[in-house]
């Protein structure tokens, strides 16, 4: 590690190192992929880590920031077995860089030395070295640049992921399925299906050949098959794959219908229709029966006419006879 003169950061290291620092120059550039020569690459510290793990291939990667960004710089690094790892943060400013404080963290742990710090112009340049061997170097490594405040930038470490099937799978009972995991990003040492029992992991019993066949046609590829399906069949079904620096998971879900399921749409339509049918028969009948209502009462008024009628026509009809009085005597 190196830091300038007035620049805060680890111990200052010995003369000649600091020297190597002080004659590195480099040219800026806005491209994080492709960075320009680093003026970290003479060190001794970087030719030391790649002899001591020479049969690893290196890791470089570059953040860009300015003293105006408004959010933090991440950039998502895929590892899928050990290598060599050289991060590297340049900070633009108009102020002094003298005036900037530089740390650099894992996570939430703050890194103490093996970085370091150079400065060409009004660019400042931090470097962390280090090599990843197993799944306890993964994770998050930020460098911070605090001026009038802080700016971030973040390498994040993880193992390639993992494609299945984002949509349910549906299907009926007594049919089969067959699942797909793949991995686009590397091939993994080894594949895994488990099944959710509850909230738990429950890994597939693969000698159950009348119901799973676990196959894959690649090494980055997995199939797992489930026959004869039943309603206990469905729920989620989990793929691991296991890298050297730690494992990789996607999941499934699975729905399993029972043939009765696809009519019950059509039986409610049914149902739907005879209730309106019904209701509209009664409507019509009970309307049909108001209307009838004052028509028997007309009725029954013209059969009390015809009767008074017809009493009055008999007692019109019976002869009068006239009492016969005694003439004189």
């Amino acid at each position: 590690m190196c830091a300038l003169p007035g620049l805060r950061g680890p111990g200052a290291p010995p003369q000649p190192l600091l020297l190597l620092c002080l004659l590195a120059v480099v040219r800026p550039s806005s491209a994080d992929d492709h960075p320009p020569a680093s003026p970290f690459t003479s060190l001794h510290a970087r030719e030391e880590m790649l002899a001591r793990y020479s049969n690893l291939s290196l890791e470089s990667h570059n953040l860009s920031l300015t003293e105006y960004s408004n959010v933090a710089v991440e950039k998502n690094i895929t590892l899928q077995r050990p290598s060599n790892v050289e991060l590297t943060c340049q900070f633009t400013t108009s102020g002094d860089l003298n005036s900037v404080n530089v740390t650099w963290r894992k996570d939430d742990e703050l890194i103490e030395d093996n970085y370091l710090i150079n400065a060409t112009g009004n660019i400042l340049y931090t470097q962390y070295m280090f090599t990843i061997i197993d799944s306890k170097q993964m994770g998050s490594y930020s460098c911070f640049f605090q001026e009038e405040k802080e700016q971030r930038g973040t390498f994040n470490f993880k193992v390639p992921e993992l494609h299945g099937k984002n949509k349910p799978v549906i299907t009926y009972v007594g049919d089969s399925t067959v699942f797909i995991c793949k991995c686009q990003e590397g091939v993994p040492l080894n594949w895994t299906w488990y099944s959710m029992n509850g909230s738990v992991q429950v890994p597939l019993d693969v000698n159950m050949s009348d119901k799973y066949v676990i196959s894959g046609t690649n090494a980055n590829e997995t199939r797992l098959k489930i026959m004869h399906l039943s309603e206990e069949d469905q729920g989620t079904y989990w793929c691991h794959a296991i890298f050297q620096l730690g494992k990789s998971e996607d999941h499934i879900e699975l729905v399993v219908l029972t043939y009765l399921v696809p009519l019950k749409p059509f039986l409610a339509i049914v149902a739907e229709v005879v209730l309106l049918v019904a209701i509209i028969l009664l409507c019509e009948m009970y309307t049909q029966k108001k209307k009838n209502r004052p028509d028997d009462g007309k009725e029954f008024e013209q059969i009390e006419q015809l009767k008074s009628d017809d009493s009055n026509g008999i007692e019109n009809n019976v002869p009068r006879y006239r009492k016969n009085e005694s003439v004189g005597q």
